[in-house]
Parts: C-alpha cells; structure tokens; sequence
C-alpha cells in the first residue's frame, strides 16, 4: 500500500503542477499584442503539449487514488468525512482541468474573451484546492 500511496503523491504532484502553470500560459497568451503572431503560436503550442501532458498525468492519480480508497479502504466507515470533502475537491479539480482546457481551445480559436488579470485570478484555484485536500489528508478534521 504505500508504493500505491507513493506513486499517488508522485501523479497529483506532477499534474498540480501542471494546473499551476497551464493558467500562467494563459496569463501570456492574453498578453500577447496583436500581430505577434510567432509569439502566439509558440505560447498555443507550449500550452497544447503542456494541456496534454497534465491530462496524462491525472489518469494514474485518479486511477491510484481510487485504487487507495475502493482496494485499501482509505476514507471509508465512520469519521472519514474528511475523504467526502477530499472527493467533492476532486471534483473541482477536474472541472478546472477541464476549464484550462475549453479556455485554451477559445484562445485557439480567437474566441478569449477573458483578460489577463482575469486569468491570474484563475490560476489561483489549484493552490487553494491542493492546500484544502493536504489539510483535510494530513489533519482529518472530520
């Protein structure tokens, strides 16, 4: 069990990281001044390649987390509320994986309506949702 646990700190790991910077992508992208069109292309590409490297990388966190909770028990019975606010934040994390996602596609597209002080204000939420499923993993408040 914990080369499971292991290798799931591993994956959420890498693919936070990767919801922390594809915003940031698109911080620059929103940037970008019109007629720079070499710059945009290469931002469009970094944030494509980067979009479907974190997509990857959530497939064995999501699949080694439900493996710790469904084969391992984790989470379950009395007192484990913690891992019912811990699912419902995973949930979020994957609306806003998908968010990243249909906004990159309306930058692709010319469709951006967001500015970029907008999207710093995005890129806020992966730090706020892993702060609250390390808090509720490591205290179990409930």
């Amino acid at each position: 069990m914990l080369w499971i646990k292991s290798l799931h700190i591993v994956f959420v790991a890498s693919w936070f990281a990767g919801l922390f910077y594809l915003p940031r992508i698109l911080v620059n992208l929103a940037m970008v001044p019109a007629g720079s069109e070499a710059e945009r292309a290469r931002l469009l590409l970094m944030a494509r390649k980067l979009l479907r490297f974190t997509t990857v990388i959530a497939v064995p966190a999501l699949g080694l987390g439900i493996w710790l909770w469904a084969g391992y028990g984790i989470g379950w019975g009395p007192g484990n509320g913690w891992m019912h606010a811990k699912l419902a934040i995973v949930l979020l994390v994957l609306g806003y994986h998908h968010a990243c996602g249909v906004l990159l596609r309306k930058f692709v597209t010319n469709g951006n309506t967001h500015s970029h002080v907008w999207y710093r204000w995005f890129n806020e939420a992966p730090v706020l949702m892993l702060l609250a499923v390390v808090v509720l993993v490591v205290l179990k408040p409930f």
